[in-house]
């Protein structure tokens, strides 16, 4: 099975395809993570990846595995990232 690429990888793997050095690379992955975070409220769009963008969840009625007792989630704002159709179909053509 294979591993996901660790940081320090993908730093590697992106210098030596680009031709920079690996702390050109190191510090545009930490400025484009800066970037997205900066701007994420607006939504946050990898052309080609996919968008970032927040979501306002709705207040709702679960339940306590534990007990089965019913509760009540309250509504809440999550961060969600939506995988471009471009990267979703080369991916899955993968297999």
């Amino acid at each position: 099975m294979a591993t996901s690429l660790s940081k320090s990888e993908i730093i590697t793997l992106l210098a030596e395809k680009v031709g920079i050095t690996k702390q050109q690379s190191a510090q545009f992955l930490e400025e484009l993570a800066a970037l997205a975070c900066q701007n994420a409220k607006d939504s946050f769009t990898l052309p080609g990846l996919g968008k970032l963008k927040l979501k306002d969840r709705a207040s709702r009625i679960g339940r306590n595995p534990a007990t089965g007792e019913s509760i009540q989630i309250p509504a809440k704002r999550v961060i969600k990232f939506v995988i471009a159709k471009a990267a979703k179909d080369s991916i899955l053509a993968a297999k």
